[in-house]
């Protein structure tokens, strides 16, 4: 076969990077420093502007500096430790930030520095997201906004510098209408982080009660009342880094299943096997249509499919991690370390397979339920008639809770 063809841009990135390694080694170089250098070079996230980590280079080139980089053994900024940060805050901030935000906000964000966290959902809420109730008031003063309220299901904020938070600033306006998109400073004295265990055993989530927080007017992103729709921003781009990410062949949930099935031929079975094998094509169907997602998507800018991919991994998950329970027979029910902790990263496929059977089950919750993510699909992707809304033109306020 003919080697692929170079894509254009390719050798002035390898060149760049070869240039940021000759100039700090990576086996000399603290790894912060190298960071630092790292996205000074326009080498952290490539489809970036200029002076922000980036070249404006198409995405589909950062597989050439990762690889580069890789090979020398350079330090990487831990992406599944700060995660929420570049999969949501980073191009939310990017599409409707400040110039002073982006400024401010997007380096130590993607050099792991500082952790970010996401306050959205709530206990009132449910799957509704447009009817949270937390209040952010305007002090006529300072200008300054007063917020107060509870979220719910918060990864990573035990470690969190900064959360992306939407509040109601206008009740007297229907649900979408009313809300307001801020930054939130999580080291506010008004910040209470409470863990919440998971059937794991671990409390990767938490609740946050928020009394009295200040927020200066320059950490609201995008207008007044505007937050819906620079939240959707953020769950679009929530829904392809939790669905689309990038995976080799037989990564995620279906390589600890194959590898069983590969390691332990005592346990096969003809029903068994026919299943493995729906579900390994299910599942590299489903990888390489991440891929094309990815290579579609602008800078900021995802579209509706991710919400598809999303869907897939949670139900790839839960049948592939119920199928190697049923595998292991009664090993399968084994489960090594039920242990409280707080871990930084979230693990969809660590540890054992009694830990990925259980902990697939929240793969339908997070990110946005399955059934909202069906509603999405049914409506903007395929262009479905709309589910009746009795509520959306009735001012918050007036909505029965």
């Amino acid at each position: 076969m003919p080697a692929a063809a170079t894509p254009p841009g390719a050798e002035d990135l390898r060149a760049r990077t070869r240039r940021l390694l000759a100039q700090h080694p990576p086996g000399t170089t603290a790894p912060a420093d190298f960071l630092d250098a790292r996205f000074d070079a326009g080498l952290a996230w490539v489809h970036f502007p200029e002076g922000l980590g980036g070249l404006g280079a198409p995405r589909a080139l950062q597989p050439v500096v990762d690889a580069e980089l890789a090979a020398a053994g350079a330090p990487d900024n831990d992406p599944r430790r700060i995660g929420i940060g570049l999969g949501m805050a980073a191009p939310t901030l990017l599409q409707y930030g400040t110039p002073g935000q982006r400024e401010r906000f997007l380096k130590p964000l993607w050099t792991g520095r500082e952790v970010w966290c996401q306050l959205f959902s709530e206990p009132g809420a449910g799957s509704d997201l447009a009817a949270l109730a937390t209040r952010a008031v305007r002090d006529d003063a300072t200008g300054d906004w007063i917020v107060s309220g509870q979220k719910v299901w918060t990864s990573s904020a035990h470690l969190a510098r900064w959360a992306i938070l939407i509040a109601r600033t206008d009740p007297d306006v229907p649900k979408h209408r009313g809300i307001t998109y801020f930054v939130c400073d999580m080291t506010d004295p008004g910040v209470e982080v409470r863990p919440l265990r998971q059937i794991t055993g671990e409390a990767e989530f938490n609740e946050v009660f928020l009394t009295g927080v200040r927020i200066p007017d320059t950490h609201r992103v995008g207008d007044a009342g505007e937050g819906w729709r620079v939240a959707q921003a953020t769950l679009m781009n929530e829904r392809v880094s939790i669905g689309g990410a990038p995976v080799p062949r037989e990564g995620g949930m279906i390589g600890p299943a194959a590898a069983t099935w590969r390691e332990r031929p005592e346990l096969r079975t003809h029903d068994l096997h026919q299943r493995l094998l729906d579900l390994w094509v299910e599942s590299e169907v489903t990888r390489l249509a991440g891929e094309r997602l990815r290579q579609q998507l602008a800078a900021g800018r995802p579209g509706p499919e991710g919400s598809g991919t999303k869907l897939a991994f949670a139900r790839l998950n839960q049948a592939i991690s119920g199928l190697e329970v049923e595998l292991l027979a009664d090993e399968g029910l084994l489960y090594s370390d039920w242990t409280m902790r707080r871990p930084e990263h979230v693990d969809f496929t660590g540890r054992d397979a009694g830990y990925r059977y259980l902990r697939s089950k929240g793969n339908s919750i997070e990110g946005g339920t399955s059934e909202v993510l069906l509603n999405i699909v049914a409506e903007r992707v395929l262009g479905l008639p709309q589910e009746p809304r009795t509520d959306k033109d009735v001012a918050w306020k007036d909505l029965t809770r």
